[in-house]
């Protein structure tokens, strides 16, 4: 079955999570998932707005006036305040889960490597935020902060990294296998580069299919020197696809700086190779990779084909839970990275510029860190898979 089929033609704003709630629950009742599940991704759906009754107690709060529109460089992408609340949500709760499962690991409750994002959630808020629910993605081992911004929960996210059976993949995936087409997120992988020519696959599916649907792939610069990346972007440039691929540039590929890697360290360039857009990004602006990502989708969306987009951005630690990430970068390099931190950057212009007030995050920040406690509690509560269903969702011929 191709990707695209697990997702129906949905319109491009949903007054309510009622299309979502018939889809879930439609699809557990086929996996054998738990229903319960649904009711999560109700209470914490990122991939199109704020909660209902928090949004308007900031506008009314505020005085501002709903919808105001904040300037954008292009008049084809615009932002209202409450969606740079939205944006401002999706990154401190990214951070907040990664902060989270770093201890997490460290007390042993997650099994197996887990790579963090942290320092880099600007570009899965910016990019997600442009997304419709029915558009889908394929991440990377990196993939926590792109799993929550396209509308798994933090729920769903953390118990799936310790093994239970709340997980998104009821415990059987772990760090970098998160998975749920439900939110059309369809799936992390451990392996560089292979989401490339998987998301071009889901590109071709749509098109096909005659619908509008985006395929999104994140990928590290590690990426962009295998074979894949040129295979899946010529494909996807030679039919035209509906396709968006984001190249996450932080500088290193495990432990090797990207300049040792290639002559050609600007990703974005490499598009003309293919006759396709290619655009640079400051992935720790998040206003910016919103607004790049926005044009990118759009033109998807009407039929012109992908767009490669390089974001600039840096992990704060290490490639995994356990590395320094100071063997190879020094102290004076990482320091420079977070004062760079996206989220504080937002915040500090939206304060500076009128656009939002301090309350409106700091019941963000109350909201994201009451989500995530209950998160963990949820996690440690729930069970591990009983022994029996280990050949469940096994297939052989």
């Amino acid at each position: 079955m191709p990707h695209g089929d697990f997702l129906p033609q949905t319109p491009a704003r949903l007054s309510s999570f009622s299309w979502e709630s018939r889809r879930f629950s439609k699809l557990s009742h086929r996996t054998g998932l738990r229903v319960k599940r649904r009711k999560l991704i109700e209470n914490n759906w990122l991939g199109t707005r704020l909660d209902s009754s928090l949004e308007l107690k900031m506008e009314h709060e505020s005085g501002r006036p709903h919808g105001a529109a904040i300037p954008m460089g292009t008049e084809n992408v615009r932002l209202a305040p409450s969606d740079l609340l939205a944006l401002y949500r999706r990154m401190q709760l990214i951070r907040l889960c990664e902060e989270r499962l770093v201890k997490s690991h460290q007390r042993g409750l997650v099994h197996g490597a887990c790579h963090t994002s942290i320092g880099q959630e600007a570009v899965a808020a910016g990019v997600c935020a442009t997304l419709r629910p029915d558009d889908v993605v394929f991440s990377t081992h990196r993939g926590h902060g792109h799993a929550l911004a396209k509308g798994i929960t933090a729920e769903a996210a953390m118990a799936e990294l310790m093994g239970k059976v709340d997980g998104c993949c009821g415990g059987r995936g772990g760090s970098m296998h998160l998975y749920e087409p439900a939110v059309g997120f369809l799936g992390t992988n451990g392996v560089v580069a292979p989401g490339i020519p998987i998301a071009a696959g889901s590109a071709l599916s749509a098109k096909l299919r005659g619908t509008d649907q985006i395929a999104v792939s994140f990928f590290g610069d590690g990426a962009v020197n295998n074979g894949a990346f040129h295979e899946g972007v010529n494909l996807a440039a030679t039919w035209n696809l509906p396709v968006v691929l984001v190249c996450e540039n932080n500088l290193y590929a495990t432990e090797t700086p990207f300049n040792r890697a290639t002559k050609n360290t600007s990703v974005a360039s490499r598009a003309a190779a293919y006759n396709i857009p290619g655009v640079e990004v400051d992935g720790n602006d998040v206003l910016q990779v919103y607004e790049k990502a926005g044009e990118a989708i759009t033109r998807a969306r009407q039929g012109h084909g992908p767009t490669l987009m390089e974001c600039k951005t840096y992990r704060w630690f290490g490639h995994h839970v356990g590395d320094a990430g100071t063997s190879y970068r020094s102290k004076e390099e990482i320091e420079t990275w977070k004062q760079r931190d996206a989220i504080k950057k937002l915040r500090e212009q939206a304060l500076a510029e009128g656009w939002a007030e301090k309350r409106d995050f700091e019941a963000i920040d109350s909201e994201t860190a009451r989500i995530m406690e209950a998160a963990a509690a949820l996690s440690l509560k729930s069970p591990e898979p009983a022994a029996e269903t280990a050949l469940d969702h096994v297939y052989s011929s």
